[in-house]
């Protein structure tokens, strides 16, 4: 009987022509392919959550898994963001038409407070619509601009005072949405509820407040929506009585 044959084990596989894996250079990892409109809706999301102060556009860049440097070649910068988120958010108004010149009023009102809603969803907003001037306006602003400037010029306004009329309600809504929208954010970072930020004034801030106000005790966010209403219904008051003067 002829010995057993001692077994053989295979060779180990040879090593890579180009050196060893712990050695070779890694491939770069291709970084997620990025749009405008990808760019814009992280944007504003980082701004909802943070505020405006937070916004650059290395912090988006990491946070959207890229580079700072890949998001310039869809955002010329930061001044080119804001007008595009701007003009993003704006996407959300839809303006009230008016069929006549009986309708301008209602229609105006609501519109404005379906920008307040909008600016309070999005508390930045206030703070930079000012930053966008009228030859930057985007198709949103543009869309929203033409159709509320349509209301004025329907209610009777003549050309050359529609536009100022305009802005007077709107800078109405701006200015009271700006504290409103800044006291809203305060309690959200404080995680208190407006009622709970009621409850925990101080004695002396609550008699005082009793003392000078009728609302003690209501929803504090039914009481906002009067207040608000209550200065935009003045507003167009003023104006209504420029009309009725010819």
């Amino acid at each position: 009987m002829s010995a057993a044959q001692p077994q053989t084990r295979p060779a180990p596989p040879a090593a890579p022509a180009d050196g060893s894996a712990l050695t070779r250079p890694r491939r770069k990892e291709r970084q997620p392919a990025l749009s405008r409109a990808q760019i814009v809706a992280a944007a504003v999301r980082l701004l909802d959550a943070e505020g405006i102060e937070e916004l650059s556009m290395r912090k988006l860049g990491t946070g959207m898994g890229a580079a700072a440097t890949s998001l310039y070649r869809h955002v010329a910068g930061k001044d080119e963001l804001i007008e595009l988120v701007l003009d993003e958010v704006y996407g959300e108004l839809e303006v009230p038409g008016a069929a006549s010149a009986a309708e301008w009023r209602d229609a105006v009102s609501r519109g404005g407070h379906d920008l307040r809603a909008m600016a309070l969803r999005h508390p930045w907003v206030a703070s930079v619509i000012g930053r966008v001037g009228p030859a930057r306006l985007g198709p949103n602003l543009t869309r929203v601009s033409d159709r509320m400037l349509a209301l004025f010029r329907t209610g009777g306004f003549p050309a050359d005072e529609a536009e100022l009329a305009m802005r007077a309600v709107i800078s109405y809504v701006v200015g009271a949405t700006t504290g409103e929208a800044a006291h809203l954010s305060l309690l959200a970072r404080s995680g208190q509820s407006e009622q709970e930020w009621l409850e925990g004034m101080r004695p002396a801030a609550r008699r005082s407040v009793a003392e000078h106000s009728a609302s003690v005790g209501r929803d504090p966010k039914k009481l906002r929506e009067e207040n608000f209403d209550y200065g935009l219904q003045r507003v167009l008051d003023g104006l209504e009585t420029r009309l009725s003067r010819g």
